[in-house]
């Protein structure tokens, strides 16, 4: 029996703690994947916040975090480039962001539900694996790479394994000292906690961030030479005035609405983050201890008036993100309340303390991450998954294999498709079950016999010798294409010149169109 979930209020000790875990895992992402788009690093921090305060608030799902996605870098990176004015991009964002709306009150959000089970386990584990490879050279020191990067590929050529190579040929032995002792901090304490309700208040990552701070910062006072530079700490713009503050929020400029690049960068982005979103939001209910179901439509609708938001104060474009979502759900949070307080000590904290938050390494960062990533991609998973049997565990891996060498939404539809070749192959030998004794045949046909199913029908029926007698019972098919009565009506047609008489069960024959032309060798059963 699954435990009923706690009130807003009573889950608060729960949330607020996971907040500031998803904050502090949110933050070099959204700087990141700003960077890696070309776009004003504030205006990730942007997209996160408004992601957080406002999707989090509209929004079905209380455990989906939304904010800006690696998914979508290629995308803005190209538009930006394509439009050369900021302000024209940002036009693109709001009309994607009414596009989504649309999409919402249009009830597209029903694709979601076709995604299967083990497609969607194996974004997950996927997930988890790429967070481990792209963060362990942050890990090791070496910046090379943007914060939130997913792609197999890399812009500077090579991919994956091959920057891997490089970062430790670049490890800087204090980046790494940190980041080991930051995991270590995470796994001692996840075990400790467990046995105090007061521990658990106390999240990982914050205790992670603090010693981290405190080492680096020592480090400057009695060692500088070793302390990790600026280039290896978290960098947000800071403001000494409100007004400055302020400026880093910029607008649309409308009088780009006449151009198509502006409305194809739209479409672009309202479909491409929506089936991120949809996929997200699958995965974050499969995350869910509760398993709560979310509204998919009304998601497209606050994912909508989200990137409506963020366009107009300058942000990047939204979608639900599997990274901060598990790391939410991770950290022990169980309504949306973590997802609106993370959003708002993003704000918060980038307005009033960004010194500080300056002074963060990212290898401690990048720490929490492969932790997250772990998480995600247990061998427990896959162990789980191969106990299952080969129809559910291919799929699953080549869904891992696939988003881990491609991106995202291409190694879902690998996955799919997959999982569609098993669908057709189980039903393809199960829908179609031949027994002989002598001469005595049995045709049974099972579920949906379809069009598939054709050819060894007809082969079947063609191997019945002379002689013989055929019964055919379709008393447990649901469904029969009408190309598998034709081969069935043309072997009752010439059966009798092989002397083979033919029995037929059920009516459902006669329901589905059957017109037998010999009678003499047909018996249609009323059961």
């Amino acid at each position: 029996m699954v435990k009923k979930p706690a009130s807003y209020l009573r889950s608060l000790g729960s949330d607020l703690p996971a907040s500031v875990v998803v904050f502090l895992v949110a933050l070099p992402l959204c700087l990141g994947i700003a960077i890696g788009s070309g776009a004003p690093p504030f205006s990730g921090l942007i997209a996160g916040i408004v992601g957080g305060i406002v999707i989090g608030a509209l929004s079905g799902s209380q455990l989906s975090v939304s904010g800006p996605a690696a998914g979508l870098t290629t995308i803005v990176l190209a538009a930006i480039t394509d439009l050369k004015v900021y302000e024209a991009f940002l036009v693109a964002v709001v009309l994607a962001g009414i596009i989504q709306i649309i999409l919402g009150y249009l009830k597209a959000g029903v694709l979601g539900d076709y995604i299967p089970n083990a497609a969607i386990k194996g974004m997950l584990a996927a997930i988890g694996l790429i967070l481990i490879l792209k963060q362990i050279p942050h890990l090791v020191g070496d910046e090379a790479d943007f914060q939130g990067d997913e792609s197999f590929k890399q812009r500077g050529g090579g991919n994956t394994f091959t920057h891997l190579i490089h970062a430790f040929k670049n490890m800087l032995p204090v980046a790494l000292a940190i980041g080991l002792v930051s995991l270590a901090i995470m796994i001692v304490w996840e075990k400790i906690s467990k046995k105090s309700k007061v521990l658990q208040l106390i999240p990982s990552a914050m205790i992670v961030v603090v010693v981290s701070v405190l080492i680096n910062e020592w480090l400057k006072a009695s060692r500088p030479d070793l302390a990790l530079q600026a280039a290896h700490l978290v960098d947000i713009p800071k403001a000494s005035t409100p007004k400055e503050f302020f400026s880093f929020f910029t607008h649309p400029d409308f009088s780009h609405l006449g151009n198509i690049t502006v409305w194809t960068a739209a479409f672009t982005i309202a479909i491409i983050a929506s089936l991120e979103t949809l996929l997200n939001i699958e995965a974050s209910d499969e995350l869910d201890p509760y398993k709560r179901v979310t509204p998919t439509n009304r998601e497209l609708k606050a994912q909508g008036v989200g990137n409506l938001v963020s366009g107009l104060i300058g942000g990047l474009p939204i979608t639900s993100v599997v990274v901060r979502t598990s790391a939410n759900v991770n950290a022990g949070a169980k309504t949306k309340t973590s997802a609106i307080s993370h959003g708002v000590l993003l704000l918060l904290c980038v307005a009033l303390i960004p010194g500080l938050l300056n002074l963060i390494p990212f290898s401690a960062l990048a720490a929490v991450l492969i932790y997250t990533g772990y998480k995600l991609t247990k061998p427990a998973l896959y162990i789980k998954y191969y106990q299952k049997g080969l129809d559910q565990f291919l799929p699953f891996v080549i869904t891992v294999i696939a988003i881990l060498l491609t991106d995202l939404l291409v190694g879902i539809l690998i996955g799919c498709c997959a999982g569609l070749i098993f669908v057709f192959r189980s039903n393809f030998k199960s829908a179609v079950f031949v027994v002989n004794d002598d001469n005595k045949y049995l045709f049974r046909l099972r579920k949906d016999v379809s069009f598939l199913n054709k050819p060894i029908v007809k082969r079947k029926l063609e191997e019945v010798p002379a002689d013989s007698y055929v019964l055919i019972d379709a008393t447990r098919a649901d469904f029969i294409d009408k190309d598998v009565i034709e081969v069935i009506e043309d072997f009752q047609k010439h059966a009798p010149l092989k002397n083979i008489k033919v029995e037929l069960k059920k009516s459902v024959y006669k329901e589905q169109g059957f017109s037998i032309a010999s009678p003499n060798n047909l018996v249609l059963s009323k059961n």
